[in-house]
């Protein structure tokens, strides 16, 4: 799932895209991905992406947040959480 929304991101031109383990820091995820976009309607796009990329996986999205304002974007995929800044 991770490497499915690294994909989406990079196809959007997505920066300094990092990918970290937090299996032994919380139970609530186990992966964050963190993504920097270059503007507000980036950052959107990146979202966008990401969330089709991984429904057609069959993946679940459970929750996003900011895509109004598009500055900060937070993707909750279950296991793994994308942060778009």
């Amino acid at each position: 799932m991770a490497a499915a929304a690294v994909a989406a991101l990079e196809d959007i031109k997505g920066r300094d895209i990092v990918v970290l383990d937090v299996r032994r820091m919380t139970a609530l995820f186990d992966k964050l991905v963190v993504v920097s976009g270059d503007s507000t309607r980036q950052n959107k796009a990146l979202a966008n992406n990401v969330q089709e990329k991984v429904k057609a996986l069959g993946v679940t999205v459970h929750g996003v947040e900011g895509v109004e304002t598009g500055e900060w974007i937070l993707i909750d995929l279950g296991a793994v959480v994308v942060h778009i800044m």
